[in-house]
């Protein structure tokens, strides 16, 4: 009798501290949307430059000369078909990423409103939670507005589906948790750049985007499944184009597992962190 009480308590303590920490994540997560809220249009559209950039360049310009079977492997119609998905993952990386480090550095470094956050009596993974679920949102509103894009031009519903969405998800999450913890890291603006330029601007170019891996020699293809956008772009892209069957299941975990180890590492930053 004495065991099975014990063994309630510990259940009802358990789901008591999981109902504080997400109290605690949509807390901090609400003061981010209080800010973000007013610009979603601006938001939505900051991202959506380079992608047509590329679109423009890439996909009507240089794609016309590329076949399908000619370098890329797959029934696509067009280059530009095949290259879509791969614009979703590259939006919602950069805005995830560059929107959460820059907020979190306005606050640290300009507006010096960060240490009153971290006196706050908040768990400190629950703060990392609610900055990365910010820059989810801001990856989402980007990535929505391509996603319009790409509707508009292949009519193609599967830019919708659940499985396209979970993807595009956990790769928000993944850069936005990235992005947490270099905000908490740098020390100036310049750093960011720094960041930028050897992290967010490579993967750009090798995650996939652009190009189908499994036509890559196996070393190159060794690099390329380094990098998390790799996943996130050919798991779009299958679930845009491809039946279940060939779908890469894989991504998911993948994805997931980032997304976890980064969570614990900003829990730890922020646990640890001095300004």
């Amino acid at each position: 009798m004495t065991s099975q009480k014990s063994l309630n308590w510990g259940n009802n303590f358990k789901t008591s501290q999981l109902q504080i920490l997400l109290a605690d994540t949509l807390t901090i997560f609400w003061g981010d949307w209080l800010e973000l809220r007013v610009r979603i249009a601006q938001v939505a559209a900051s991202g959506l430059i380079s992608p047509l950039i590329y679109i423009l360049a890439f996909g009507l310009g240089l794609g016309n000369s590329i076949r399908p079977g000619a370098g890329i492997s797959g029934n696509y119609n067009s280059y530009l078909e095949f290259m879509l998905p791969g614009m979703v993952a590259l939006s919602s990386m950069t805005i995830s990423f560059g929107g959460t480090t820059f907020s979190i550095c306005g606050d640290r470094l300009f507006s010096k409103t960060f240490e009153e956050l971290l006196l706050t009596p908040i768990n400190p993974l629950a703060m990392h939670l609610g900055k990365m679920l910010a820059g989810v949102v801001r990856g989402l509103m980007t990535s929505g507005s391509v996603i319009l894009v790409a509707l508009i031009i292949t009519r193609n519903l599967n830019f919708i589906n659940p499985l396209f969405l979970l993807v595009l998800i956990l790769n928000c999450a993944v850069f936005a948790g990235l992005g947490v913890i270099v905000g908490l890291s740098v020390r100036s603006l310049e750093s960011v750049g720094l960041y930028n330029n050897f992290i967010i601007i490579p993967m750009s170019f090798l995650g996939a985007t652009f190009f189908d891996p499994s036509t890559l020699p196996t070393a190159f293809q060794a690099v390329v499944y380094l990098l998390p956008l790799t996943y996130a772009s050919t798991g779009l892209r299958a679930a845009t184009n491809f039946p279940l069957s060939q779908f890469p299941w894989y991504s998911i975990p993948v994805l997931l597992v980032i997304a976890i180890a980064l969570t614990y590492w900003g829990g730890y930053k922020f646990a640890h962190q001095q300004d």
